[in-house]
């Protein structure tokens, strides 16, 4: 997993530029919205005010949980949220750093494993979208990310995130060669589907031109993902201590079917377990 997205980084907003970003983060928000994350609220009087606003800021930040390169997280920033971005990438970091400086916003961003992730607070949802999830290759990994996930959420606080299913590695990529040819970088990227783990590998081969002349520099790497069931989502979140809320088909925002290639699903802190 650390060395995802090495080589690949310094393309990979080229190459990702037909992900539909803006409409992920209209999604978001509303599901963000309607859970009450970044609506503000009232600081009573009385008490200790530091103490309660300190509380209300904690309850409007997100966490954007393997931000690559930071696309999505400025655009949640730019919706109004407080943003920390993590990802186990440098390179993808340094990209997100990058963007930071350009647009002036101050989202934190820390790099860290999602499996060891560690916040000096809560906050108020936790999202992960863009497959990142299924990096997660062992069913014990996945349980460590939710339980992560439930400890630094703030009291009801909501987690947000997608996940490839088994059906589009088995179905629609899985075995597939797919390449595409530009005019400053190309790439090959080839999988292999395991039944039998649910695992995908796929061998990425990217021709980046140098910036001055015809030549392109290549450089390969190869990653892991693991597609994964709805059940085995809702089996994660229980032994983690979370509450299923809802789960809906990513491309169409209905129904999960069984041909559903990506799924959103919704859940939420519903109090923490004691070691």
């Amino acid at each position: 997993m650390n060395d995802s997205y090495v080589g690949f980084a310094e393309v990979y907003d080229e190459l990702m530029d037909n992900v539909p970003y803006e409409e992920w983060a209209e999604f978001l928000t509303g599901v963000l919205r309607e859970y009450g994350v970044g609506c503000g609220g009232e600081v009573s009087e009385g008490g200790d005010t530091e103490l309660a606003q300190n509380l209300a800021a904690e309850r409007s930040t997100v966490l954007d949980l393997g931000c690559g390169t930071g696309t999505l997280t400025e655009l949640l920033y730019r919706a109004g949220f407080d943003m920390i971005g993590i990802d186990n990438s440098e390179e993808m970091l340094e990209l997100a750093m990058r963007k930071r400086e350009r647009s002036g916003s101050d989202i934190l961003y820390l790099l860290q494993d999602m499996r060891e992730f560690e916040l000096y607070g809560t906050v108020g949802a936790v999202c992960s979208v863009c497959d990142s999830l299924n990096y997660m290759l062992e069913d014990a990994d996945m349980v460590k990310v939710f339980s992560l996930v439930n400890n630094y959420l703030y009291p009801g606080g909501v987690f947000v995130f997608d996940f490839n299913t088994v059906y589009k590695y088995e179905q629609v990529i899985g075995d597939a060669t797919i390449a595409e040819n530009r005019d400053d970088c190309s790439f090959i990227w080839e999988n292999y589907y395991d039944a039998g783990s649910q695992v995908n590998e796929y061998d990425l081969t990217v021709f980046v031109r140098e910036p001055e002349g015809d030549r392109f520099r290549r450089f390969t790497e190869t990653h892991y993902q693991r597609g994964y069931t709805l059940g085995q989502m809702k089996g994660f979140l229980e032994e983690a201590g979370l509450l299923f809320l809802r789960a809906l088909d990513a491309d169409t925002h209905g129904e999960v079917r069984a041909e559903s290639e990506r799924i959103y699903v919704i859940a939420k802190e519903c109090g923490k377990r004691t070691v």
